[in-house]
């Protein structure tokens, strides 16, 4: 039988395993791995009623792609051979400058965050035009 402590409903391991039909070993190892979010007290396990309903509806996580960000694109050369950098503003005016390089296996695109300078994420030149020619 679930805990109650003022407005807080506090479930054990023995009340989710009658509730859920989930082995005890299935619980703790979640609790355990962060799946399911829990405290320990003394040798216990205890689940919030707001854990159980986080496990089975997740937040949304915002994947940097998602995520709106004010970036800038650099086209650079990948050894020594090729000193060449461009910034860029746009993907079109990336893929423009792209398009005019003749051997295109020798650049890559650095996509980095203009407020913080922070890299995002380094692409081959052939991967940043087959990802972007569609859009």
């Amino acid at each position: 039988m679930p805990k109650k402590i003022g407005s807080l409903t506090l479930y054990s391991i023995d009340d989710l395993h009658e509730r859920l039909g989930i082995s005890k070993m299935t619980l703790r190892a979640y609790l355990r791995e962060g799946r399911i979010r829990g405290r320990k007290l003394g040798v216990q396990w205890f689940v919030t009623e707001e854990a159980i309903r986080e496990y089975f509806n997740p937040p949304e996580k915002e994947t940097p792609k998602q995520k709106k960000q004010n970036v800038k694109y650099v086209v650079q050369g990948v050894n020594d051979l090729v000193s060449e950098t461009e910034e860029c503003e746009t993907i079109p005016e990336t893929l423009d400058c792209l398009n005019d390089q003749a051997i295109i296996s020798l650049f890559q695109v650095q996509i980095t965050d203009s407020d913080t300078g922070e890299i995002l994420e380094i692409v081959k030149a052939r991967d940043f035009i087959e990802r972007y020619s569609e859009t």
